[in-house]
């Protein structure tokens, strides 16, 4: 879930439009968990093949990176490698946190509850080793890279944004600031129309970016003191304080100078250590040993895992597929008369 900093920072709503040509480093795993989650039939059931096999995965993968394409976007997926020791814990109780989820769902299945149905469905989804290995050979067969981290995915996102390598860092989560990256965009993979929670409403949900130095500049706080609010709130490493929301977070840090400091005068316990907690945000594992280059698209190969392995619709696909050849003429077009332009 990472750290909520949204009542903290100012972000400003954009278009796709608006990121064309860039670069973007997307939190793979938080996406496909959006995926899993959003992608379901009205009784919360994921998207099935005719073998019982989820696709929920490989329909937002599939049809939101052709979106990206189609805006210009050039995207390059970031996946999860191991997880830091101190995240396990984490780890383990949102294994639980999901089987609950799963009871309630098929007790909501069984009193004909179709809306709470849903809503423990999506708390349920499970992302397996299988449905990651599923997505990445669907990205080759598109021609979109994807980077391999050695730990934290948002971590070795922000690193190749820092860099240069990536213009920002897509993700739900708000840990690759944490991480440095000098630009969060959040809704990328799950911007549309979407149906509120119990509610026959329906929303339009906008990408929205967020930049690291105009925040901290506006707050008056350095990047290693929002790693300090962050701790205090709570992140994948630690529990927040109880009783300290941001306002307070934020009052304590700019007071104090320190999260060292909070802890020792306000006597707070935090478990584990600060010091170990800061480290795994100021000196991630990271990789130097990736390589970010987009290939044609292999129609056949998409066929194949997507109709053949998986009972697309070989027309839905087909139509998708056609729709990022037409962008490819429209610029084209465009640099010839660019080109040739007086």
């Amino acid at each position: 879930m990472g750290v909520n900093l949204r009542d903290l920072l100012s972000f400003r709503q954009i278009d796709l439009k608006d990121l064309s040509g860039r670069v973007i480093a997307i939190d793979a795993m938080n996406a496909l968990y959006q995926f899993l989650a959003i992608i379901r039939q009205p009784d919360g059931t994921s998207l099935m093949d005719s073998r019982g096999n989820i696709t929920s995965h490989l329909s937002g993968i599939f049809y939101r990176t052709i979106n990206l394409l189609e805006a210009g976007i050039k995207p390059v997926y970031v996946f999860d490698g191991e997880p830091p020791e101190l995240k396990l814990e984490t780890v383990e109780e949102r294994v639980k946190i999901r089987k609950e989820a799963a009871k309630r769902w098929e007790e909501a299945i069984e009193r004909g509850d179709l809306e709470e149905a849903r809503k423990f469905a999506q708390a349920s989804s499970k992302l397996t080793d299988e449905m990651v290995e599923e997505s990445k050979r669907l990205l080759e067969a598109m021609g979109v890279p994807y980077v391999q981290a050695p730990s934290e995915g948002e971590a070795q996102a922000s690193y190749m944004a820092r860099r240069g390598d990536a213009w920002g860092v897509a993700s739900q989560d708000y840990d690759s600031l944490l991480y440095d990256s000098p630009r969060l965009v959040r809704n990328l993979t799950i911007s549309g129309r979407r149906k509120l929670p119990k509610k026959d409403v329906y929303v339009r949900v906008e990408p929205e970016l967020v930049l690291l130095d105009e925040n901290l500049e506006s707050l008056g706080i350095t990047r290693e003191q929002l790693i300090g609010i962050g701790i205090l709130l709570g992140t994948d490493y630690n529990e927040g304080v109880k009783g300290i929301g941001v306002k307070t977070a934020l009052k304590l840090i700019k007071e104090k100078g320190s999260i060292e400091r909070v802890v020792e005068e306000e006597r707070l316990e935090i478990f584990p250590p600060v010091e170990e907690i800061k480290k795994l945000f100021l000196k991630p594992q990271l990789t130097d040993n990736y390589k970010i280059k987009w290939e044609p698209i292999d129609k056949n190969q998409v066929y194949s895992i997507l109709c053949d392995e998986h009972d697309f619709s070989r027309e839905r696909v087909q139509k998708a597929l056609e729709r990022i050849r037409e962008e490819e003429k429209v610029k084209a077009q465009s640099r010839l008369e660019q080109f040739f332009k007086p």
